[in-house]
């Protein structure tokens, strides 16, 4: 456990350009959303080394420099007079940095504990700042970085345009301010946009069946778990399909992932929500601010080859992808409106994010034999993460951003995937993408060709 004894806080103070209280965005709504919800915060963010020279004062001056040029990170969240979220601009401040000796201990394990510590801390988004940031010290020499913002702020696509926007960074701020953005979205142009996400919802919501899983007979507690496999052997064989189907390595993945929901649900239509960017539209490619939000698709796996489901899961999410701006607040009325006329409320809560970005490339040249999988079969590795009462999704899958391999994290409720299914479905992943790379090499050569088959 990291000794809070050896941190300190370092006062910084800010200035910047813009004041005032506006309405939230579509991307802010649907974060605070999620966090009334969870009871929690949800953050984006992580660790990372320290290139050589670098120093705490000059961390300090940088998150100086971060404050003042984006109106996102200067913003806080409270309800007004008739009880609405509002977004409260402020032009000038103060933010902590956190520093941490690390002594005998090793940078990089205390900053991973300093980084589960600062979120998980209490978060009051009327009071604090969105933005966490801590350096972890060897002998007074900085070593490692912690970086923390949480979604009513940045998505993981914001971090990429905070990170660009640092690099070389250009006399006015980058893209479309959030103020800007709420104003936009009661426009008409945005309200049309809208109404062909909802009717694109609606369709789906219409023909789906209200539950993705039976009731497990005898849940776990506590109600959520996490689980994580990192599997070699999946990266390899990754390489390989997305080349042959030539689609992206994540749409291939979620093919698989679309297959193992089914087979534990008996039903061939798996239901996910994935996360879109929403970068293509104009002024938001370099936005610091959350505009990603999430696109429903249904991809029917039956009596299909998997070549034919990475196919149908592309044109999913192609189209689904094209529906994914909405205030939130319509979609959960709809959801909800539906779900009355049907008789049964409609479970849309289970989800796909492959967060690996750059890490989603593969070398160029990169060659993977039969062999190279078999022998990387051996090494993957599960493990089980956090348990928890609090509120969450029905299941939720993450592709973790690890190199050389393909690291999966799914959290889902016991009342539905069993802890055996979660497992299951994470070592089911594998197998299917193997299996469509090298027909030969899986360990159970039974539930391999054709997908349709191997519903149970």
């Amino acid at each position: 456990m990291l000794e809070t004894a050896t941190a300190q806080r370092i006062p910084v103070r800010f200035a910047g350009e813009g004041v005032g209280v506006e309405e939230l965005t579509w991307g802010q709504r649907a974060a605070w959303g999620s966090m009334r919800i969870n009871g929690e915060a949800d953050w984006a963010g992580g660790t990372m080394p320290l290139r050589d020279g670098q120093t705490v004062d000059e961390l300090a001056a940088l998150l100086g420099v971060v404050m003042s040029r984006h109106q996102s990170l200067r913003t806080r969240f409270a309800l007004d007079a008739d009880g609405e979220p509002r977004q409260f601009l402020t032009d000038e401040g103060e933010v902590f940095l956190e520093v941490v000796e690390a002594g005998d201990r090793d940078p990089e394990t205390v900053a991973e504990a300093v980084r589960e510590r600062l979120e998980t801390a209490p978060f009051d988004p009327a009071e604090d700042w969105s933005v966490r940031w801590a350096v972890i010290c060897r002998d007074g020499v900085a070593s490692w970085f912690v970086a923390l913002y949480t979604h009513l702020v940045l998505d993981g696509y914001g971090i990429e345009a905070l990170t660009a926007d640092l690099t070389d960074p250009p006399d006015e701020v980058p893209g479309v301010q959030p103020f800007e953005q709420a104003r936009r979205q009661r426009a008409a142009t945005a309200r049309r946009q809208q109404a062909a996400s909802l009717r694109h919802w609606e369709q789906h919501l219409r023909a789906i069946p209200p539950e993705r899983f039976p009731p497990v007979a005898a849940p776990a507690e506590p109600r959520w778990w996490d689980v994580s496999y990192d599997s070699p052997a999946t990266y390899l064989a990754l390489h390989e399909v997305a080349a042959r189907t030539k689609v992206h390595s994540g749409t291939v993945l979620l093919a698989a992932y679309a297959v193992a929901l089914a087979r534990i649900s008996g039903d061939p239509r798996t239901v996910l929500r994935t996360l879109v960017s929403n970068r293509f539209r104009p002024g938001f490619r370099e936005t610091v601010a959350p505009v990603a939000q999430s696109a429903l698709c249904v991809i029917d796996v039956g009596g299909q080859t998997f070549d034919e489901v990475v196919a149908t899961a592309f044109q999913s999410q192609l189209s689904a992808g094209l529906h994914a701006y909405y205030d939130p607040r319509e979609l959960w009325a709809m959801i909800e409106r539906v779900g009355t006329e049907r008789g049964a409320a409609i479970d849309v809560s289970s989800y796909f994010s492959d967060r690996r970005r750059s890490f989603a490339t593969f070398p160029d040249g990169m060659t993977v034999t039969a062999g190279d999988v078999t022998r990387a079969l051996d090494r993957g590795r599960l493990r089980w993460g956090r348990r928890s009462d609090t509120p969450d999704t029905t299941c939720f899958l993450l592709v973790n951003p690890v190199p050389d391999t393909i690291d999966l994290t799914i959290r889902a409720d016991t009342h539905r995937l069993s802890p055996d299914d979660m497992a299951g479905c994470l070592r089911a992943m594998e197998e299917i993408v193997v299996s469509a790379a090298f027909p030969d090499t899986t360990r159970d050569r039974g539930e391999a060709a054709v997908v349709g088959e191997a519903l149970r």
